[in-house]
C-alpha cells in the first residue's frame, strides 16, 4: 500500500512528532481516501494530538485516552476516511515497532478496522533515522507493509524492518 500527501502535511506532523528536545513520544491521526484500485490513500487530514488525549505519555509508551480513540472513530466514520496513526520514537534507533506497540496493534486493529467499515487501517512509527509502516486491509488479521509515502513525485521509502518481525 502507498500512501501519498502534501509535503505542507507532512512536514508539520513530522514536526509535531519529533520535536526538539523530545522527552516523550508524539502521535497524529492521519485521514485518507482510500483507492482500493491503486492501493492508494490520498491523505486528505490530519489531528495533531496534544497531551490530554494520553492516559500516558512517556519516552517509550502512549496510550489514548477512550475518549479520543472515540473522536477520531467517529470524525473517520463521519467522512468515510480510513486513519492512519502516526507516533514516534525519538532518539537514533532505526524506524522500528516496538513490542508494546504489536501488542497494541494486534489488540486496537480488528476493532478499528470493524468501526471503520470497509476502510483500512494504517500505522507509521516515525524516528529520526526514517519511518517504517505498516498496512491491514478490511477482514485481514495480517498486516502489510508499506511501499512507501509520495510526497509530490517523491517516494519516501520505509524501513520495513516490522513486517518481518510481525511473522
Amino acid at each position: 500500500m502507498r500512501i501519498t500527501t502534501s509535503s505542507e502535511s507532512w512536514g508539520v506532523v513530522c514536526r509535531h512528532l519529533l520535536p526538539e528536545p523530545a522527552g516523550s513520544e508524539h502521535a497524529a491521526f492521519l485521514f485518507g481516501n482510500f483507492e482500493p484500485k491503486h492501493c492508494l490513500i490520498r491523505v486528505t487530514d490530519y489531528e495533531l494530538l496534544a497531551p490530554g488525549d494520553f492516559i500516558v505519555q512517556e519516552i517509550d509508551y502512549l496510550e489514548l485516552t477512550d475518549a479520543t480513540r472515540a473522536r477520531l472513530i467517529k470524525r473517520a466514520h463521519d467522512i468515510g476516511a480510513c486513519l492512519i496513526e502516526m507516533h514516534s520514537h525519538p532518539g537514533h534507533a532505526a524506524a522500528v515497532f516496538s513490542v508494546s506497540d504489536f501488542i497494541g496493534l494486534r489488540e486496537t486493529v480488528p476493532h478499528m478496522l470493524w468501526r471503520l467499515r470497509g476502510q483500512p487501517y494504517a500505522a507509521i512509527v516515525v524516528a529520526n533515522s526514517g519511518f517504517d509502516g505498516l498496512a491491514w486491509y478490511p477482514g485481514t488479521i495480517a498486516p502489510v507493509g508499506l511501499e512507501g509515502v509520495a510526497i509530490g513525485s517523491r517516494l519516501l521509502v520505509p524501513t520495513n524492518l516490522s513486517v518481518r518481525r510481525w511473522r
